[in-house]
């Protein structure tokens, strides 16, 4: 709920094993490409999640059946699609909701969605996915708030991408996998997310290659049929978990992890001084010496991932000496530091780089989840800190992360969730 927040006493380690969900940023363009056929998608591991609960709604407005079986199991059929403009009340609430315009178009020659919201981190510009429409044949409009893409059939070309946007490659990739002849995407994002994305539409019966590399090459054909597929595990869900196990100097076991996808922060955690085990399913943080100051880089995949800078950054205040932040990626991912502020930390901000001098002593404050990653690094720091922390707005938190504070509680947290209306008190276990 909106006006939900957590409280939380911090100074208890974390001990225990912890499942890591289906990744949202998979399950959400995997929930779009449901719309390219008229037979049966089922989704499996799908996180309970708000961003998923409404992309789900925005399929259904269209006029698609998207049906919950339990145990994160989800059917969907778009057999009966009975319009092709995305409801803008829904979509400025979830930035994944504009790859609806990719199948859409693929499909039916025509889509209309409005600017998409989500959180804010910077500029995410609409021009990577509107100038691949173009590339592709499409004709791009304004119609009242929503961006109109039409076309009688898009046909394959090459396309350079002015920079390897993740949802900019999988809306060419999900328009151009019944598009006449071949498209060969250059620049297109590498992340693991687009990897599965690929996978599944090839399940369904396109032809894509190169998914994982800079250079994806579709040939088109010219129907989809239905498929049954198991979303990834989420890297950004589990790379959180081994930062709050490694910042409240605990062990903690990751189970359904795919390590690889987490080369770039298991190197960085072992060279600040964490102790990691890497199994072919599993990643173990176990209690580690006194953590160093390291320099990270944000970049995209397989370069540091954006989105674990921000709880990175929460667990670099444990650490000694000084620690280097640069954020290459959003402009505004940094706001996080001003939380971590009121808490105690010592972090200055020049421009894109973020400079953390430790450790800190935290101790507990008033404090807001100002988005998904910044809100996860609040409640890590949260977990090191001496005293009571309230974290504020945690329906950002609801968005990306399943079971959030179940899951830490499992672990041996004391965390637990309030209204706002709520007498403020210490957390039990």
């Amino acid at each position: 709920m909106v006006g939900d927040r957590f409280v939380i006493e911090g100074g208890h380690r974390l001990e225990g094993v912890v499942r890591i969900s289906g990744a949202k940023n998979a399950a959400l363009p995997a929930i779009a490409a449901a719309l390219l056929t008229s037979d049966d998608c089922i989704l499996e591991d799908v996180p309970d999640i708000e961003d998923v609960a409404v992309m789900s709604e925005v399929l259904r407005r269209l006029g698609a059946t998207v049906e919950w079986l339990g145990q994160g199991r989800v059917r969907i059929n778009a057999a009966r699609i009975h319009t092709l403009a995305a409801p803008s009340e829904l979509v400025v609430r979830n930035r994944a909701s504009f790859v609806v315009m990719g199948p859409l178009l693929g499909r039916f020659g025509e889509a209309a969605c409005c600017p998409p919201g989500g959180d804010v981190i910077g500029e995410r510009p609409l021009d990577v996915h509107l100038a691949g429409f173009r590339a592709l044949g499409a004709t791009i409009s304004r119609f009242e708030d929503k961006y109109r893409a039409q076309a009688p059939r898009l046909q394959g070309t090459r396309i350079f991408l002015d920079y390897p946007s993740v949802l900019g490659t999988e809306n060419i990739l999900l328009a151009a996998c019944m598009a006449h002849g071949r498209t060969v995407v250059c620049n297109a994002a590498a992340e693991p997310e687009v990897s599965f994305l690929a996978g599944m539409l090839n399940s369904m019966g396109a032809r894509i290659t190169g998914a994982g590399s800079n250079i994806i090459e579709i040939e088109g054909v010219p129907e989809l049929h239905g498929t049954t597929t198991t979303v990834i595990p989420d890297r950004i869900e589990a790379g959180t978990f081994a930062c709050a196990a490694a910042i409240s100097c605990g062990e903690v076991v990751l189970e359904n992890v795919v390590p690889r996808h987490l080369d770039a922060l298991i190197w960085k955690l072992r060279e600040a001084g964490a102790v990691i085990e890497v199994g072919e399913r599993t990643l173990q943080v176990r209690p580690s010496r006194d953590l160093q100051g390291v320099t990270v880089q944000a970049l995209p995949y397989p370069g540091f991932a954006t989105d674990l800078q921000s709880v990175f950054g929460a667990l670099l205040t444990q650490a000694h000496g000084m620690s280097i932040i640069h954020e290459r990626v959003y402009d505004n991912r940094l706001l996080y530091v001003g939380e971590l502020r009121k808490m105690g930390a010592n972090v200055v901000v020049a421009g894109q780089t973020a400079i953390i001098n430790g450790p800190t002593s935290l101790a507990g404050a008033a404090v807001r989840a100002l988005d998904i990653r910044s809100g996860a690094a609040v409640v890590l720091a949260g977990l090191a800190a001496h005293g009571v922390t309230d974290v504020g707005d945690v329906y950002h938190l609801d968005r990306g992360y399943e079971h959030f504070a179940e899951k830490l509680q499992g672990l041996g947290a004391h965390i637990r969730r309030v209204s706002s209306k709520a007498q403020l008190t210490s957390p039990t276990r």
